[in-house]
């Protein structure tokens, strides 16, 4: 394995981690934010939605510029 494929693996591990235990506990973030507000727990859904898109979308660019 090569050093970029290894550092490509560790980031790709990580990310599913961390989004991973997000769409784990967004039930419970969903429910505690909804007693407070319905329109709070909409945008928290969708902003954790689209973090996720933007990541892939920030990789692309980046491999873009690369040459890759």
């Amino acid at each position: 394995m090569t050093p970029e494929n290894r550092s490509s693996a560790i980031a790709a591990a990580i990310l599913l981690a961390v989004f991973g235990l997000g769409a784990f506990y967004m039930p419970t973030i969903m429910i505690a934010v909804g007693n407070v507000s319905t329109i709070a727990a909409g945008i928290i859904a969708v902003l954790f939605v689209g973090a996720f898109f933007m990541v892939f979308w920030l990789r692309g660019r980046s491999q873009r510029r690369r040459g890759l």
